[in-house]
């Protein structure tokens, strides 16, 4: 289980924007070996409660929160990671661990089970939380990101684009999800990583940009359809 402990900021961003921003990070940030030409593909398949727990607490700005989601980068892929990301103040907390292929598919299908086969103490909690709290699958979020590091503080900065999403199918792993876009195809997400503080000569580039803070996740932002059709 690896464990990540930051701050974590996020703002909304038309790609103009971010392309301008993206050419000034390239002048003093290293690009992370994954993104190529175009960045690469995340798809995440999120967690909640019979009663949305965590869409509400985000919703409602609750200083103690958490989601719970498996991540993919490539559904022809014999992995996923299984990620909580907790909410404390103006940190946060992220723990993952990887688990197999079909124990994902397992998870997907609201099955948790899997989970007591392995040895980390994560792997157990997460088991116990989903069956007491009556965790379901309940959105996949797919998106292109292209990211930059800086070894200094761990700072990660990531732009995130082409943002789709489906409640219907959870199969994480259908190379061909009818996917809906939860953002216009000319906006996108910049999201801004770092442990303490973030060095200047980076947070006086972001803050040249043009970008608004924003209040709601991507998990959110998929979810919202649904949600605001069920009121």
């Amino acid at each position: 289980m690896n464990e990540v402990y930051r701050q974590e900021k996020k703002y909304f961003m038309t790609l103009f924007d971010m392309k301008k921003l993206s050419g000034r990070l390239d002048a003093v940030m290293i690009q992370d070996k994954h993104n190529g030409s175009n960045g690469y593909r995340i798809r995440s398949l999120y967690f909640d409660t019979i009663h949305e727990r965590d869409y509400e607490a985000k919703i409602d700005g609750l200083e103690l929160r958490r989601k719970i989601r498996i991540r993919i980068y490539d559904p022809s892929g014999d992995f996923a990671m299984l990620e909580m990301k907790q909410k404390e103040g103006s940190y946060q907390k992220k723990r993952s661990l990887r688990i197999e292929r079909k124990d994902a598919e397992e998870m997907a299908a609201g099955k948790y089970g899997c989970l007591l086969k392995y040895s980390d103490p994560f792997a157990a909690e997460c088991y116990g939380l989903m069956n007491m709290q009556c965790y379901k699958p309940k959105t996949i979020v797919e998106y292109r990101r292209k990211a930059y590091i800086a070894k200094e503080n761990k700072i990660r900065v990531t732009f995130d684009s082409e943002i789709r999403a489906t409640e219907s199918n959870m199969d994480i792993f259908n190379e061909k999800l009818n996917l809906y876009p939860v953002l216009d195809s000319f906006n996108g997400v910049l999201e801004v990583k770092y442990n303490g503080f973030l060095l200047s000569y980076i947070k006086n580039l972001i803050n040249e940009a043009n970008r608004s803070e924003l209040s709601v996740s991507k998990y959110c932002l998929a979810r919202s359809v649904s949600m605001n059709f069920s009121l």
